[in-house]
């Protein structure tokens, strides 16, 4: 969820932007127009972090968790066959 706010209300209560930048980016604007953003610090480090594998992406906080993702891909054939030592 994305908040925003005059810089004139980022003044008056801070609090309250720091406590919105928990739940999504707070988009400060100034004379009306957007002029920055803040962002909670593990929102901060998920975009200037290295890559991560698909699964620590889902596993971030706000991703939700992995549990309720049904995941069954199908089975690999390699089309080998096992060699019959008793002949």
């Amino acid at each position: 969820m994305t908040t925003t706010l005059s810089s004139r209300e980022l003044n008056q209560d801070l609090g309250r932007a720091k406590k919105a930048a928990l739940d999504g980016p707070v988009v400060i604007t100034d004379r009306g127009r957007p002029a920055h953003v803040l962002l909670s610090y593990a929102d901060y480090q998920r975009l200037t972090d290295k890559p991560r594998t698909l699964l620590q992406a889902l596993d971030m906080p706000g991703m939700g968790s992995t549990e309720g993702i049904a995941f069954d891909p199908p089975g690999l054939r390699l089309g080998l066959r096992i060699p019959d030592f008793d002949d």
